[in-house]
């Protein structure tokens, strides 16, 4: 049975893209850093600095740094308050909670961005945990090893977990930890057809819990 509900952040619960879009163009623009590719919502999602590298086509750790700490000045400052809640997205979280689920949150968003947007929204009191790659240390490399993690941090059995996101990616790292997984596509999942035949598909909020239960009666058969 499905007790333990384990979410990504950008694109399954918020839309930051606009936020964090704005942020890397003044970034770039304030460091007089060429961008290298357009930016878009295909960018949103892995860590900071693998989208920097990309969007700047360097691999220099100065230029890097640099690019880092101005993004980092606009978007942990103000940046984070511009975030978009999905509709639904509160009464979808609070009927899973009073339902008697654990809610966990594992982002590729850094962990200081991420804890101001769980007060700023006030969700602090809706999850059991709340993690990203630098909340550990040393910094974590993949959300797959997060994953991990949070189900040892927490003694928790893989056969009652699911993973919930909007990249093939978070498919990907919860199927590196054998986890169930449910793909939601209101966010940037971009090519959804890629995605793993045996993997859930959530089309719209208000239907996420009761897939979650009906997943739940299937594993008990």
């Amino acid at each position: 049975m499905k007790k333990h509900l384990i979410f990504d952040l950008d694109g399954t619960l918020i839309d930051s893209a606009p936020s964090i879009l704005h942020c890397f163009e003044l970034a770039f623009r304030s460091t007089n850093t060429p961008l290298r590719m357009a930016l878009g919502n295909e960018v949103i999602g892995p860590p900071l600095m693998e989208t920097l590298k990309r969007l700047s086509g360097s691999e220099d750790a100065a230029v890097l740094n640099t690019l880092a700490a101005a993004f980092k000045q606009h978007y942990d400052s103000t940046g984070y308050q511009q975030s978009v809640v999905f509709d639904g997205v509160p009464a979808m979280l609070q009927q899973l909670k009073a339902e008697g689920y654990a809610l966990y949150i594992a982002t590729n968003k850094r962990f200081d961005p991420t804890e101001k947007i769980m007060a700023y929204l006030g969700w602090q009191d809706f999850f059991a945990g709340v993690y990203a790659l630098d909340y550990f240390s040393p910094a974590l490399k993949s959300k797959a090893h997060m994953i991990g993690r949070v189900v040892a941090e927490h003694d928790l059995k893989i056969q009652d977990c699911l993973y919930i996101g909007d990249r093939l990616e978070d498919g990907q790292s919860a199927e590196a930890n054998l986890m169930d997984f449910v793909l939601v596509t209101w966010g940037y999942a971009g090519d959804v057809a890629l995605r793993q035949p045996h993997w859930q598909c959530c089309d719209a909020v208000p239907d996420l819990p009761a897939l979650v239960a009906g997943l739940c009666v299937d594993n008990a058969l």
